[in-house]
């Protein structure tokens, strides 16, 4: 059998904000390790007998990213498959289906949300080859995720009464329960035979596609016209959008799983976390003797039962508990640990103002390096830009701000108008406004130079792309 991993990876992890950013979201950031939540889902599968080459489905906002962190541990992905809108699971699974149909079409689809902890590995990977079995059979396989205490965040599996298959402790599936409120988990935990629902799943792909053509034929259709009109590059394949929106946004849970006669759910244990908000960090991280999860330059006094993360600064602590303290350069969050749900309102509230802090970081991440904003002020902007080696920026211009450039470390090509100079450590070069220009690192170490802007308007809309090897209009 081949497994073939269906890497959902779309999310925009708004309540693990401002770690979590719209265009830098969780499944990217080293929440529960040194490695980012996606490469940790792909490494939890080495050595899985007969693991295939993953495809990625991801927002098109989030394609280098996805790209250079699969780059990063050694893992070529069989496609990445760009949506141009969230549709949510269902619709992304169903054209990551309708691909493997042309090309991987005997495959088993192993469909894993990219943002989950899973601290056993082993036993995971038990259970999926005891899934893949139940798959090649015609089932439609979820891990239900034994519940250790009565959880309202998350919705749950009732297992059946029919045992499919006594190795895995695999049964039917009697019916999906929304999130519950409190009394109601725990009578679901006092009664036994509930499962959280971890949204992973396995089937064929013909099984796949034809239970949603039975119970939601227009998800299934409207995925063969995304895929067919869409378009593909060397290193993505993008669907088309007028057809991709027109689906039903719906999850494969409403979809399928709650409809179809072939479910199947095998229960996992196997430290599983979604990390859906911030209390969840000091569940699946080392806790101090005070139950303090410490992360950066942190000084703690009289503190308990505290997550506690800087990024940038000192963040000293004095006489708290229960409350988590997260500080990046441009904001910190001081929350309850009873109220993490509620972070979302924040982001929602810094949408309403069209803040930049609910989509990016001051260190914003593009396919040829970073930008960093050092000051920014009324008609100037300080950045610090830093180009990987042989990489180039678009070849572009601006129509209301100029550019000065110093070189800070290694060698620098610039286009400028119709002359290339090169340049060294402690040179500068001036862009004026309106010239075509373009920004080159032909070294073999990575490019930093610090960059002064001036001039009436300085967003980064302000930049007309003539020529770009990243397929940016």
């Amino acid at each position: 059998m081949k497994i073939r991993p269906i890497i959902l990876s779309g999310g925009a992890g708004t309540r693990l904000w401002p770690l979590s950013r719209q265009l830098y979201p969780k499944q990217f950031l080293p929440l529960a390790g040194n490695n980012t939540m996606i490469q940790e889902t792909l490494l939890r599968l080495d050595g899985l007998a007969g693991l295939e080459a993953p495809i990625v489905v991801c927002n098109e906002d989030h394609r280098f990213l996805a790209a250079e962190q699969l780059q990063r541990i050694g893992q070529d992905a069989a496609a990445i498959i760009l949506e141009p809108l969230g549709r949510n699971t269902a619709p992304a699974i169903a054209a990551a289906a309708e691909y493997c149909r042309t090309n991987f079409a005997e495959d088993i689809m192993l469909v894993l949300p990219a943002d989950h902890v899973i601290t056993d590995a082993a036993a995971f990977q038990k259970a999926v080859l005891a899934g893949a079995k139940l798959a090649d059979t015609g089932a439609l396989v979820t891990f239900g995720i034994v519940a250790d205490r009565p959880e309202t965040g998350y919705g749950y599996i009732k297992a059946g009464a029919k045992s499919v298959d006594a190795a895995s402790n695999a049964t039917s599936i009697e019916r999906f329960v929304e999130k519950p409120d409190l009394p109601t988990a725990e009578s679901y935990l006092k009664e036994g035979g509930y499962y959280w629902n971890s949204g992973m799943f396995m089937f064929r792909v013909a099984d796949y596609l034809d239970e949603l053509q039975k119970f939601n034929p227009a998800v299934a259709e409207k995925a063969v016209k995304a895929l067919t009109a869409g378009r593909k590059d060397p290193d993505f394949i993008r669907l088309d959008a007028t057809a991709f929106a027109e689906s039903p946004s719906i999850s494969i849970d409403y979809a399928v799983m709650e409809k179809t006669t072939r479910g199947v759910v095998i229960p996992l244990d196997a430290g599983w976390n979604d990390i859906g908000a911030w209390s969840a960090l000091s569940e699946v991280n080392q806790q101090d003797p005070d139950g303090n999860v410490i992360v950066g330059d942190v000084l703690l006094e009289s503190t308990r039962n505290c997550y506690v993360r800087s990024s940038r600064r000192l963040v000293s602590v004095v006489g708290v508990s229960d409350h988590i303290v997260v500080e990046t350069a441009d904001a910190v969050l001081v929350a309850h640990k009873d109220q993490v749900q509620n972070v979302k309102s924040i982001v929602d509230q810094l949408k309403q103002a069209d803040r930049p802090e609910a989509l990016n970081h001051l260190r914003v991440n593009r396919p040829w390096g970073t930008y960093e904003t050092i000051d920014l002020a009324e008609r100037y902007q300080v950045k610090r830009i830093t180009v990987k080696p042989g990489a180039q920026l678009s070849l572009q211009m601006h129509h209301h701000r100029a550019e000065h450039w110093v070189v800070v470390k290694g060698t620098a090509r610039v286009q400028r108008g119709e002359e290339t100079v090169l340049l060294s450590e402690n040179q500068s070069t001036y862009i004026p406004l309106g010239v075509r220009h373009r920004l080159e690192n032909p070294g073999k170490i990575p490019l930093e130079l610090i960059e002064v802007q001036s001039g009436s308007y300085l967003g980064e809309d302000d930049i007309i792309r003539f020529d770009d090897n990243y397929g940016r209009s």
